[in-house]
């Protein structure tokens, strides 16, 4: 029976991957400080899961290094999801947004450090380490964005370019993460994520936009497009992204470590005003759209180059687009009928 720990485990990816974690007969910790809207009812869904009887919850923050030391003992992996996941957060608050991404993750790496047996840490970074792929070229079609080349997504080549001060921070701390298992011979993986949506999302226009804009179409509520509408992004299914959390942890097992893309890739991207045009589909044309301007550091288009993911984790996507946002209308309709929002 493996133990693991999971920052930031009482939010969408986190309960997701510690309720998976359980059902396979892991034990699991959870370290988080549960300030974020919803977490305290995806702790409650976590306690009363299978396996919850196998489960350890802190409630701790990363910014504190005797917390992160607590957490780690024992543990055989660490899955660093704790994070503060929104850009405009960031501008206006960047000392918070630093505190908890670039020293939170410090505080973590050096618990390991000092264990006995350091554990294999995950990271989840962001394509934002890439800034706003100004290298880039387009082409604009009448419902989005392209790459004007053949290439089928954003590789783990592609220079780095850190924009915006969460773009700096989670930059920061993806950097840390590599370079410990180069210096102190850590095991260590860093997956630069992009759009992950699913069950137990309670998306804000700040981060989680796929179902922020299924909520606000559901209440009849506006949603604000910054920019054209036509700006691509490739979508990852939330069950798609704990089969690579699974893989990852593998082949950290193995001994082998990485920087990994990790998206929907060419096959499953989507373009803001095509999902809004899905979510016609689902709640009818009453749903409003405003436009205002675009974000600072906006990528036009992010499509992920998962090809070394494929090739040496074994791992693709398996969850089309239709499909995933299926399921997540699904499940925000028995969480609406249950919580009265």
């Amino acid at each position: 029976m493996a133990k693991y720990l999971v920052t930031g485990g009482a939010g969408f990816i986190g309960s997701n991957l510690t309720r998976s974690l359980l059902a396979d007969g892991n034990r699991v910790v959870v370290l988080d400080d549960l300030s974020r809207d919803g977490v305290r009812g995806n702790l409650d869904w976590l306690r009363s899961s299978p396996g919850a009887e196998r489960l350890e919850t802190l409630e701790g923050d990363v910014r504190d290094p005797a917390a992160a030391a607590r957490a780690v003992e024992g543990v055989d992996t660490v899955f660093h999801l704790a994070a503060q996941v929104a850009v405009t957060s960031s501008v206006t608050e960047p000392r918070h947004d630093f505190e908890v991404n670039a020293l939170g993750t410090l505080n973590v790496l050096e618990a390991v450090r000092a264990m006995p047996r350091p554990a294999g840490v995950v990271y989840t970074s962001t394509n934002k380490v890439y800034g706003a792929l100004h290298d880039v070229r387009l082409r604009q079609g009448r419902t989005r964005w392209r790459f004007a080349s053949r290439r089928r997504g954003v590789g783990e080549d592609q220079p780095l370019d850190f924009h915006s001060p969460y773009g700096c921070s989670k930059g920061a701390a993806d950097q840390y993460v590599h370079d410990y298992g180069r210096i102190y011979g850590l095991r260590t993986m860093v997956f630069r994520m992009s759009c992950i949506y699913g069950p137990r999302q309670f998306g804000t226009e700040d981060q989680g936009w796929v179902a922020h804009f299924m909520l606000n179409a559901a209440r009849g509520e506006p949603i604000t497009i910054y920019g054209d509408g036509k700006q691509v992004r490739d979508l990852l299914f939330i069950d798609d992204l704990l089969r690579a959390f699974r893989l990852g942890a593998a082949a950290l097992e193995r001994g082998e470590s990485g920087l990994y893309n990790i998206g929907g890739g060419a096959e499953h991207t989507i373009s803001l005003m095509q999902l809004l045009d899905a979510l016609r589909l689902m709640y009818g044309d009453s749903v409003q759209v405003a436009y205002a301007a675009p974000r600072p550091g906006d990528q036009p288009v992010y499509i992920t180059d998962i090809t070394l993911a494929r090739i040496r984790l074994g791992w693709e996507p398996q969850v089309h687009v239709a499909g995933g946002l299926a399921k997540l209308k699904d499940w925000m309709e028995e969480a609406r009928r249950i919580l009265g929002r």
